[in-house]
């Protein structure tokens, strides 16, 4: 039996046996943790992506079921106003604007409204003296357009008065489609009982129940075109005016040329009043000089008027005296 000579070297090379098996699964174990926390963090970045590719899918969908809806959000930004999808509103607006040239001003609000795709219903226009103008204006512009055009109508001159109006009709719009569907319905089914019709009294009943639905239809629809009119252009009148010139004299005494000027006019008066005397009395002055001078040229053949006698001399007196 052989026995070891050196038992402490051998517990030396157990411990660093021990000591190295210790560090290797050491290893093992952090190198585990290491590929564990790569995969769940690789798995985790594949879920995001996931996630992140089934918004964007999601968001796609959504965009190919609406495809104006990118559209419609640019042109909200653009018009804040803008109505909703199927409501229908009546606009109606009154300005009443002082401007130093009517015509001008007018001209400018034909431009304004023909530009925005509308249109002048009325106009009047009337001079109030020799240098004040008046226009009455009735205008329609297309709704999207309606308050830039009413901006610049404002802007024009000095705004004396502005009121506005907005009626929103989307119930009697959608209440008048209906009734003209059922109407429409209605006047079909009429038709075909006149197709099937044998008896002439029929016939004739039948005739005047279809004239009857047929006005009614009628009248549906003319309110159907009056309200897609209103709601399709907005009304603005304007009135324009020019302004007063007011003219204020400091002095209200009085002077030299107001007494010159009021006695020139005094004696233009009284020249005007000798002339009309004149001129009421000249016939009769005509008439009585006419009278005058027969009565001097013909004294022998007026009737009851003879001519002087010479007075006669006596003999006595025309002898001379004896000497």
């Amino acid at each position: 039996m052989q026995t070891d000579r050196h038992p402490g070297r051998s517990s030396v090379r157990r411990s660093r046996a021990i000591l190295a098996a210790g560090l290797l699964a050491g290893l093992l174990s952090l190198s585990g943790c290491g590929a564990g926390d790569s995969a769940s963090d690789a798995s985790s970045g594949d879920s995001k992506k996931a996630i992140s590719a089934d918004e964007r899918g999601a968001a796609a969908g959504k965009t190919a079921q609406d495809p104006q809806a990118a559209g419609v959000s640019s042109a909200e930004r653009k018009k804040p106003d803008a109505l909703p999808a199927g409501t229908h509103v009546i606009r109606t607006a009154t300005l009443s604007v002082e401007v130093k040239s009517v015509p001008k001003a007018a001209a400018a609000a034909r431009s304004a409204a023909e530009s925005s795709g509308g249109l002048v219903a009325r106009e009047e226009t009337e001079r109030v003296d020799d240098t004040h103008e008046m226009s009455h204006i009735v205008l329609r512009v297309p709704q999207g357009e309606y308050d830039a055009v009413l901006r610049d109508l404002a802007g024009a001159g000095k705004l004396l008065s502005r009121t506005s109006s907005a009626k929103d009709v989307t119930d009697q719009v959608v209440d008048v489609a209906s009734r003209i569907a059922t109407q429409r319905a209605s006047v079909a089914r009429v038709r075909k009982l006149m197709d099937r019709a044998e008896k002439l009294t029929d016939v004739v009943a039948l005739e005047g129940e279809l004239s009857s639905r047929q006005a009614s239809l009628e009248s549906l629809l003319a309110q159907q075109e009056s309200l897609k009119d209103r709601t399709t252009l907005a009304t603005i009148t304007l009135d324009l005016s020019e302004p007063e010139t007011v003219t204020k004299d400091g002095d209200d005494d009085p002077g030299f040329l107001d007494a010159l000027g009021g006695g020139w006019h005094a004696f233009v008066t009284m020249l005007r009043w000798l002339a009309m005397a004149v001129g009421a009395a000249a016939p009769f002055l005509a008439a009585a000089a006419v009278l005058l001078l027969l009565w001097r040229l013909l004294p022998g053949r007026l009737p009851g008027r003879r001519a002087p006698r010479a007075p006669e001399r006596s003999e006595s007196s025309s002898t001379p005296p004896a000497s």
